[in-house]
């Protein structure tokens, strides 16, 4: 198990921060390489191509290593709705078939479907919110439905936003390949947490951004695209996405042929040597701690959380169901109004999500923070 890191973070001892999965604070070396970039833009004489490559390499490598992929399947964009809108343009939806996607998930792998359902001829439908939490099983019974349309596509969050609900990607993985189905997969709340292997999981797009659990600022994220889908059009058309438009030479543009690999996705104006770098730091120093020593770490303060809740007549997904850094607690009779404030004002943070409290911990936190949060949530609830 990972021991706390919190020296590598600003955050005061008296400050219990339990709200990562809305979005994280920076460690001292992702600042200080946001100050280098920073001092680098005052100065631009210092930029050269050459660094803007190094740097796009260096981010790229570092988002592939998360996910156990090559790095040339991998595009720098600026976030999830970006990548869904990429997968939009170059994912196939035939007419007559169906788009599942999870109910209350987030917006992000939800909106780009229901915006292009009508003129693809196809219907989204919605998985409901399972009244045992098992999200799992909810989505592979949605797959196998008896007599639905031809399924398209699954588009889910692999850890739901609002109530920490954790599915097997695997298993959905191996129902939509026997539907003949793709898969997208938001894996906002998974990549660098939990383990997250593309090369066997083989989903068609996966995407997650920085400025949550890898540590980094917001503006990047990171778009995974299987070889067979390399051949679309790019949401943007930029001269980096093509084989040779060179303002160094001429002729200017020279090569038109889009550029091999995922790399033809990339953003415009990707060469941000600010949160570029920034993204790169926090992504490397996720890899260092490895997923393994990471979930268990978050594992134990969730734990610890839900066993000092017991009693308090909360309800919590069972622990099989449910990620392990994701703590979401649901009220028989709603939430308290305020008790979210009441609770910052005492220096503990988490956040409301659809009626619940998500509590997040991250790497910094520790045995301090869940009672600070126990007693102060005792006192209020």
């Amino acid at each position: 198990m990972l021991e706390c890191q919190r020296d590598a973070f600003d955050i005061p001892r008296d400050v219990a921060y339990l709200n990562a999965a809305s979005w994280s604070p920076l460690p001292h070396a992702v600042q200080a390489a946001g100050q280098a970039g920073i001092a680098l833009k005052a100065r631009p004489w210092g930029i050269t191509g050459e660094h803007i490559a190094r740097q796009c390499n260096r981010a790229r490598s570092a988002a592939a290593r998360l996910i156990n992929a090559a790095p040339e399947d991998v595009a720098i964009i600026p976030s999830v709705s970006y990548g869904v809108a990429v997968a939009g343009r170059i994912l196939p939806i035939p007419a007559g078939s169906r788009v599942l996607v999870l109910g209350d998930d987030h917006s992000s792998p939800v909106l780009e479907w229901l915006q292009r359902a009508a003129e693809g001829g196809f219907t989204v439908e919605t998985i409901a919110t399972p009244a045992d939490g098992d999200w799992t099983a909810a989505t592979l019974e949605a797959i196998r439905r008896p007599g639905a349309a031809p399924l398209a596509l699954v588009s889910i969050s692999s850890v739901h936003w609002a109530d920490g609900g954790l599915i097997d990607l695997d298993a959905v993985a191996a129902a939509k390949r026997a539907a003949a189905a793709m898969l997208l997969v938001d894996a906002t709340h998974h990549a660098g947490v939990l383990p997250l292997d593309v090369a066997t999981l083989d989903p068609d797009v996966l995407i997650f951004p920085t400025y949550k659990w890898v540590l980094g600022p917001y503006g990047r994220a990171f778009l995974y695209v299987a070889k067979r889908h390399q051949e679309g059009v790019p949401l943007e058309q930029t001269g980096s996405s093509r084989r040779r438009v060179s303002s160094e030479a001429r002729p200017y543009m020279a090569d038109l042929g889009f550029t091999d690999g995922a790399k033809r996705f990339d953003m415009g104006e990707r060469d941000h040597v600010i949160g570029l770098e920034m993204a790169a730091v926090g992504m490397e120093m996720m890899a260092e701690w490895g997923t393994d020593a990471i979930s268990a770490r978050l594992g134990h303060l969730t734990g610890l959380l839900a066993d000092g809740l017991a009693g308090t007549g909360v309800e919590i997904l069972p622990q099989g169901l449910r990620a392990p850094h994701v703590l979401s607690l649901g009220f028989a009779h709603g939430m308290r109004p305020g008790l979210i404030e009441a609770l910052a004002e005492r220096n503990v943070h988490v956040a409301p999500r659809l009626g619940r409290m998500r509590i997040s911990p991250h790497v910094y936190n520790d045995e301090a923070d869940v009672a600070a949060f126990l007693d102060a949530f005792r006192k209020l609830a």
